[in-house]
């Protein structure tokens, strides 16, 4: 079974997919934002061509775990999804996911113009590699 994590921003979305085994996350792609909504199909696209049976999104918070205004919208654009698919959804604590991967990434002494490009996937990783290391064995099953 496969899992696929997002990061969902307000211009673009980072995916991730994890293994069959639910083990490893790797990253797929950023998905730009459009007005017309676009990403909404790709995002049903990649998630029939992996077959994936759960989506972990991370869900923005404060340091004292309280859902602001990117929260509200994050939910609000999961929510359209979910009128499209049965897959069901799961929330994730994304607190400092883009911290750690604009981190990683400086560590690995990415340039500015293409760490911009790649924080958004990295942090759907960071998200959903999180969410599998907290699956027991029975939960892989």
């Amino acid at each position: 079974m496969r899992i696929l994590g997002l990061d969902i921003g307000d211009r673009r979305i980072g995916v991730a997919v994890s293994d069959e085994g639910m083990l490893i996350a790797r990253g797929l792609d950023t998905i730009q934002r459009n007005m017309d909504r676009r990403e909404e199909k790709e995002l049903l696209a990649v998630m029939e061509k992996f077959e994936v049976k759960r989506v972990v999104f991370g869900l923005p918070s404060d340091f004292h775990g309280n859902a602001g205004p990117q929260a509200e919208k994050t939910l609000a654009f999961v929510d359209s999804i979910k009128k499209n698919t049965d897959i069901p959804f799961v929330q994730w604590d994304e607190r400092f996911s883009t911290q750690e991967a604009e981190r990683s990434l400086i560590d690995a002494n990415i340039r500015r113009e293409k760490r911009k490009m790649l924080k958004d996937k990295v942090s759907a990783i960071l998200i959903l590699q999180g969410y599998l290391d907290s699956l027991g064995p029975a939960d892989r099953e």
